[in-house]
């Protein structure tokens, strides 16, 4: 007797579901099978390192910390590009050459779905996910709040934050011992950015009660966690762990934060005569400027795009220029005859004054080649991923499919001695004016390249700058041999055991 439901045989509707999904499945395999075989074809022109039949070169990167010297090596060995698989499916490729970078910024191909997709559910589709036309329509929107006119009052915001970190040191090397700065530095930048971005005092140098920054510290710190565990790359996973539903937790707080800070402004902003009051009482900050962008339409930014932004610029804003600062501290403690140079030329700018002012900054002329070549050498953002949306082909003539994944490494591009001489060696006069004008424009890349270049650049170096004439007139740095930094390749390049350095304040 056959089993019915509202006259509906069941054991024919399950039958029916079974033929589906094994026959979804099967299809899914085949579209597998043929991707592969196509990336086969493609990344066939590519020579590489030897693969292992099932993991692919997974097992090659178990150490975190060995990873960026593997692809150094591998850069060396194989010229312009070499394919890196996950797995016997899951490949992409590696772009080492400045003319295949060149060719690939050209394009606008939207970020790669591996993984930036982690960040999503923190900062949501602001300007670091978005492609195409949305893409483009931010971007216009939010130029405006990066002029120099906009950008010329933070100087003395990031002075100030910085000096917060710099009194902390004073006391910290009385005692004696090294200090890691990795940490000092990321709250330092992330005090500096609430204060660009809200007008928002946060104290989080000195108070780490403040919710809302530890929410984004621990945000940062998470992201980066998932990243290492690769069974977290999974979705169902990672949200069914602790770790995943500690993140949603803490998510939910910055945005509820981020969403009140919104709202008041807003409230704030509805009369013209207190925008007007507002201008007059303190400079603009990114909120106003985000507030008050339309388009050629009228149109503005939603409250969701409003957020997405602001946790961006969060994001961006306070990691990537930490990672900076840190680095570049740490190779003007390799090198303390740059140091002393550098220390000059701000002594030098600033004679009595103890002050630093916007004029400064451009007048930086050898401590700027410093920061250049501590960004060609520990650039933040070691490297970038494209997800192809139509083919290309390449000026030598090998070309990729549509849908390939391509990982432009900015940090081997960086060290690569095919356009690099001596390119292991710290010298800030590789980009003086005589030798960067025969230079290929994409030898040199911390902050990408072409339309979808780094729109906070111009915020970034000025912090640099700020961070590091203030830091030089207060300290002497020398490395810590016992405690040698440990580069981890993530999407920000950080330090493994942190960054120590021995300080010795200058009377």
């Amino acid at each position: 007797m056959k089993a019915t439901w509202l006259g509906v045989d069941v054991a024919r509707v399950l039958h029916l579901a079974a033929v589906f999904c094994l026959t979804c499945v099967l299809l899914k395999a085949i579209q597998l099978y043929h991707r592969r075989r196509e990336l086969l074809r493609a990344l066939a022109a590519f020579p590489g390192h030897p693969t292992h039949w099932l993991l692919g070169h997974v097992h090659e990167f178990l150490k975190e910390e060995e990873a960026l010297d593997k692809v150094e090596v591998w850069s060396q060995k194989y010229l312009y590009a070499h394919p890196l698989w996950f797995g016997s499916f899951s490949a992409f490729l590696v772009v080492t050459d400045p003319d295949y970078a060149k060719a690939l910024f050209a394009r606008g191909d939207p970020k790669d779905n591996i993984s930036y997709k982690h960040l999503i559910p923190w900062i949501g589709k602001g300007l670091l996910i978005l492609h195409g036309p949305k893409w483009h329509q931010h971007r216009k929107l939010l130029t405006p709040g990066f002029h120099y006119d906009v950008l010329k009052p933070y100087v003395a915001l990031m002075a100030e934050s910085t000096n917060v970190m710099l009194d902390k040191w004073e006391k910290l090397v009385k005692v004696g011992k090294p200090v890691e700065l990795f940490e000092h530095v990321s709250l330092m930048t992330l005090d500096s950015i609430m204060k660009c971005a809200f007008s928002y005092q946060s104290n989080c140098q000195t108070n780490r009660k403040n919710t809302y920054i530890q929410a984004v510290y621990d945000l940062c710190q998470m992201v980066h966690q998932r990243l290492r565990i690769f069974p977290y790359h999974n979705d169902f996973i990672y949200w069914l762990s602790p770790h995943g539903f500690r993140f949603r937790k803490v998510c939910q707080l910055a945005h509820d934060h981020t969403d009140k800070v919104i709202h008041e402004r807003k409230e704030s902003l509805k009369d013209e005569r207190e925008f007007e009051k507002i201008q007059k009482k303190r400079h603009l900050d990114f909120l106003d400027i985000l507030l008050c962008a339309k388009d050629e339409n009228g149109a503005s930014l939603s409250d969701e795009d409003l957020r997405a932004e602001v946790d961006t610029f969060m994001f961006e804003g306070h990691d990537t220029t930490a990672s900076g600062i840190s680095w570049l501290l740490y190779c003007l403690a390799l090198h303390p005859e740059h140091q002393a140079r550098c220390r000059e030329e701000i002594q030098g700018i600033l004679g009595d004054r103890e002050t630093l002012q916007w004029e400064d900054l451009g007048k930086m002329t050898y401590s700027t080649m410093c920061i250049k070549e501590s960004l060609r050498l520990y650039p933040p953002v070691p490297g970038v991923s494209r997800q192809l949306n139509k083919p290309i082909t390449f000026h030598d003539g090998r070309t990729l499919p549509e849908g390939c994944v391509v990982a432009i490494s900015i940090y081997a591009i960086h060290r690569n001695p095919m356009v690099w001489k001596d390119p292991l060696v710290f010298d800030p006069l590789r980009f003086s004016l005589e030798n960067t004008s025969g230079r290929h424009s994409h030898a040199f890349l911390p902050f990408a390249a072409g339309i979808r270049n780094c729109i906070g650049q111009q915020f970034a170096m000025n912090e640099l700058k700020v961070a590091l004439a203030l830091t030089l007139l207060r300290f002497e740095l020398s490395p810590d041999p016992a405690n040698p930094p440990m580069k981890i390749p993530q999407i920000i390049l950080h330090s493994k055991n942190g960054i120590h350095l021995h300080l010795k304040k200058i009377h």
